[in-house]
């Protein structure tokens, strides 16, 4: 679908946007001279949005013996 009017766009809202979701093609609009693009967006993973963090203190290797609910006082801090 070419460029069209956002007049042209409100008359055929639901039908413009099944259209880009089924060809995946961009539909332009012009308005007051400017030009806008609805685009169809790939959804991505959710497992994508995680960010890496340093969160361990210390050496990692000591998590390897650490028995969990054993306090060893200044250690586990």
């Amino acid at each position: 679908m070419a460029g069209i009017s956002l007049t042209a766009l409100r008359a055929r809202l639901f039908k413009a946007v099944d259209e880009v979701i089924r060809t995946g093609i961009p539909l332009e609009i012009e308005r007051k001279g400017h030009r806008l693009k609805i685009v169809l967006v790939e959804r991505g993973k959710k497992l994508e949005n995680l960010k890496p963090h340093d969160c361990i203190v210390g050496d990692p290797d000591e998590l390897v013996d650490l028995k969990v609910g054993a306090w060893q006082g200044e250690r586990n801090l």
